[in-house]
């Protein structure tokens, strides 16, 4: 009977919440993960503001890569 009892506490003390819980979080990695975030965040940013940049001054020169293939196939005669 004591076997039987001391197995029942043994199976409640083990499937106690207290044992399974997490180990929380280190207060100094908190901010270093925000830090970190936000850091990707900004860089992010700027990537997205120069590929906005190139992407004007291809287009820029397209059109005037554009314009001079027309302006030449004109002085040759040819049509577009």
């Amino acid at each position: 009977m004591k076997i039987i009892a001391a197995t029942l506490l043994l199976a409640a003390v083990m499937a106690s919440p207290a044992w399974g819980a997490e180990k929380p979080a280190d207060d100094r990695l908190v901010p270093l993960r925000m830090d970190e975030q936000a850091a990707r965040k900004e860089y992010d940013r700027k990537v997205k503001e120069a590929k906005a940049v190139y992407n004007e001054a291809k287009k820029a020169a397209a059109k005037e890569r554009d314009t001079a293939i027309a302006s030449a196939r004109a002085k040759a005669g040819q049509k577009s």
